[in-house]
């Protein structure tokens, strides 16, 4: 089958590899009619993750037909539609049953390796490195599922997949980064990066009870759909974000602020310029210019919300500012099997559409173009839908 495959930093390259099979009794193998292209791959494409070897399968967002169950599995049927969440979890340990599906205990086989970076390993993750498990990705024609009876949900023949296809990843990710926010009537929250995270993040503030939303990004095509999602455009480019925060919410700050940027963050002068050039010494695994910005922006008991992905250390974070403003400050990997028939819910009932941020779509042997293209901000790529079985 054909495959997108990690081919070393800023090389990702269409390869012939075997196809998947059943290896456990829970597992299913499911054929893939959509897979998508996320922020958090462009930082497996700049090297910024470790743990990735050439030929690793990418991609942790995609959806298919199941082709073939394991012995154990006994909720899912052979010609299903599923969408499959990017965390693997198993269902039965101390986070599973406290619906902490990121933070599986059983899923990564890996997970000595995560413990030496972060205390504990959180979940395998599908096309995510070898840090967490090593699990070969939805970028290609079929792909084995752990845990089948646990992740995958079942699509109704109603909805089209590009109408459900980001309940595997983003769309939970934007709401639970809202969510955690404990939006009040009333509130103004503030989302740095109005990619698809953010996007969603918007939206879903929106849906939460929020009265204003202010998207921060410099890409027109992003501030667009950021008005598009209900959302008050800041251009970064053209204001000062912390004076146009203050006065925007008359000196107080907004009551919440979302990072969804994460590790490759863009940002302006002295200290972005610090971090670049940290990072391309491998002096600094992240660039967190955003998070400390909206550490800085939040205003005093508020809370800082932090959707990006980080993947290792950082400094010049302004820990005093959380201290002496008595921020809250939430983060992790989405509990996505948490979030998905909610969601889903949403979407039948026409409460949400998630394709509004499509922008291109793509077979299999255009991803890499496509790659360079969403992490260059070409053409007015938000984001990139694969079909890899090319219908």
């Amino acid at each position: 089958m054909k495959a997108v495959c990690w081919q070393g930093i800023g090389k990702v390259g269409v390869e012939h590899v075997p196809e998947p099979r059943i290896l456990n009794p829970r597992d299913a193998i499911v054929k893939v009619t959509r897979a998508a292209i996320c922020g958090s791959d462009v930082h497996l494409y700049d090297g910024y993750v470790p743990g990735m070897l050439r030929g690793d399968i990418l991609g942790h967002e995609f959806m298919g037909e199941v082709v073939e169950v394991g012995s154990a599995v006994s909720n899912l049927a052979v010609g299903d539609r599923v969408v499959v969440p990017f965390p693997i979890s198993c269902g039965n340990c101390f986070f599973c049953e406290r619906e902490m599906f990121s933070l599986c205990e059983n899923s990564n086989p890996n997970a000595r390796f995560a413990e030496k970076f972060w205390g504990y390993s959180p979940a395998g993750i599908f096309g995510y490195s070898h840090l967490l498990g090593g699990f070969a990705g939805g970028q290609a024609e079929y792909v084995r599922v752990p845990f089948a009876d646990v992740g995958p949900l079942k699509i109704p023949e109603s909805l089209n997949d590009e109408q459900v296809l980001f309940l595997g990843d983003i769309l939970p990710t934007g709401y639970m980064a809202a969510e955690n926010c404990n939006i009040q009537e009333g509130d103004t929250v503030a989302v740095w990066g109005c990619g698809p995270v953010g996007l969603f993040a918007i939206q879903s503030a929106k849906l939460l009870g929020a009265t204003r939303v202010i998207g921060i990004d410099r890409f027109p095509e992003r501030l667009r759909l950021a008005r598009q999602a209900g959302a008050e455009p800041l251009n970064y480019d053209e204001s000062d974000v912390l004076e146009t925060l203050r006065d925007m919410t008359g000196g107080r700050g907004p009551d919440s602020c979302i990072d969804a940027v994460g590790m490759e963050a863009h940002m302006h002068g002295l200290q972005h310029a610090y971090d670049r050039t940290k990072q391309a010494l491998r002096m600094e695994t992240d660039r967190p210019g955003v998070l400390r910005q909206a550490i800085q922006a939040c205003r005093k008991g508020g809370t800082v919300s932090v959707a990006g992905v980080y993947g290792g250390v950082v400094d010049k974070i302004p820990f005093g500012a959380v201290v002496n403003k008595a921020l809250t400050v939430k983060a992790g990997q989405t509990h996505v099997q948490h979030y998905m028939k909610p969601l889903l819910a949403r979407i039948e009932s026409g409460e949400i559409d998630p394709s509004f941020i499509i922008t291109h779509r793509v077979g299999i042997d255009d991803v890499p173009e496509a790659f360079a293209m969403f992490r260059d901000k070409q053409h007015e790529c938000v984001k990139v839908v694969i079909q890899p079985n090319g219908h």
